[in-house]
């Protein structure tokens, strides 16, 4: 079964062809990254504009590698997301499943990101139950997948996520005002030896709970780099690292409760370097499977949501497809 997926949740115009799942067979991603560093944020008109600009050329590209008549299904992100730009992903699924006489499989944003796995491993070795961690710029989640479909929510951030709390804290150091995350983890990795180990509090860390709260480590962060002159990768790697314990901690303690098969990672965060190789260090110990994205499956696409639709494929009737709306407040679990 083939799948066309799109996905429009924030600044990407991204559309993939996946077949039964696991297969890709076409990957376009365009960005609309270049405008927003401009101001220093995602400016939710401008990025709806592009994604009305780069809708066609994405998906006339994707044609070109997959005929649009061996397209079996549609697949859109519905939730959560910003929602202009939420609308435009919808619209152009719906105007394509009509034209076509597909069926249309709306998705929720956050789950395609567990499929990133599916996509990157053999399914077949991804054992039930599952413990996602979901971790990028906007959620902070961790999920006990019981199968497809059939997910109990176990905890999630109480304020901040850490993705955003990566990016703010970048601004603080003045490493990036935009998407800085990335550059503060390339940063803490050149430090060498670290004068301000402990400085940072881990929130949450000891509470008998699967919460995460970054706020106030945020905040922690800005008053130790005002009140002393540190150098700043090794403010960065105390933060890094006081984040990367709570997120590991957190999911362990979980696997270990839940008594798990299975853990998947999943989110823009799911690429930091030290995240991924401590958690495998961790599992390793629990001799429980860790399943990693590949890197560029990591933030916003479409093959996520092309194989989500395939392992969660429900068949709608025309009212129902006529009731498909964007949902930017969509949870992870509705």
């Amino acid at each position: 079964m083939k799948i066309l997926g799109i996905e429009t949740s924030c600044d990407e115009t991204a559309a993939s062809v996946v077949e039964n799942g696991t297969t890709e067979l076409a990957f376009v991603v365009a960005s609309s990254k270049d405008f927003h560093e401009k101001t220093g944020g995602v400016v939710p008109e401008i990025a709806a504009r592009k994604q009305v600009d780069f809708m066609i050329p994405v998906l006339d590209q994707v044609f070109k590698e997959v005929p649009k008549e061996e397209i079996d299904a549609i697949a859109v992100t519905q939730g959560p997301g910003l929602i202009g730009s939420l609308i435009v992903g919808i619209e152009a699924a719906k105007a394509l499943a009509l034209a076509l006489d597909k069926p249309l499989v709306p998705i929720n944003h956050l789950i395609a990101h567990f499929y990133a796995n599916f996509i990157s491993h053999n399914p077949a070795d991804i054992k039930f139950p599952a413990l996602v961690l979901v971790v990028s710029g906007g959620h902070t989640d961790l999920v006990l997948m019981h199968d497809h479909g059939d997910l109990q929510y176990l905890g999630g951030t109480l304020d901040d996520a850490a993705g955003e709390a990566f990016d703010k804290t970048a601004r603080i150091l003045d490493i990036a005002s935009y998407l800085g995350g990335p550059q503060l983890s390339k940063l803490a990795a050149t430090c060498k030896q670290n004068s301000v180990a402990g400085s940072l509090p881990r929130p949450l860390l000891n509470k008998d709970n699967y919460d995460f709260s970054f706020s106030g480590l945020k905040t922690a962060v800005k008053r130790l780099w005002a009140q002393n002159d540190f150098p700043v990768e090794e403010v960065a790697c105390e933060f890094e690292t006081a984040v990367v314990d709570v997120l590991v901690e957190k999911t362990i303690k979980a696997a270990s409760d839940f008594s798990v098969q299975s853990i998947l990672l999943g989110g823009g965060v799911s690429a930091n370097t030290q995240l991924r190789s401590r958690l495998q260090l961790r599992a390793k110990e629990l001799e429980i499977p860790l399943f990693l994205p590949e890197l560029r499956l990591c933030g916003d696409n479409a093959s996520t949501v092309a194989s989500a639709a395939f392992y969660n494929f429900t068949p709608l009737s025309l009212e129902d497809f006529k009731r498909i709306s964007p949902n930017p407040s969509l949870s992870i679990t509705d």
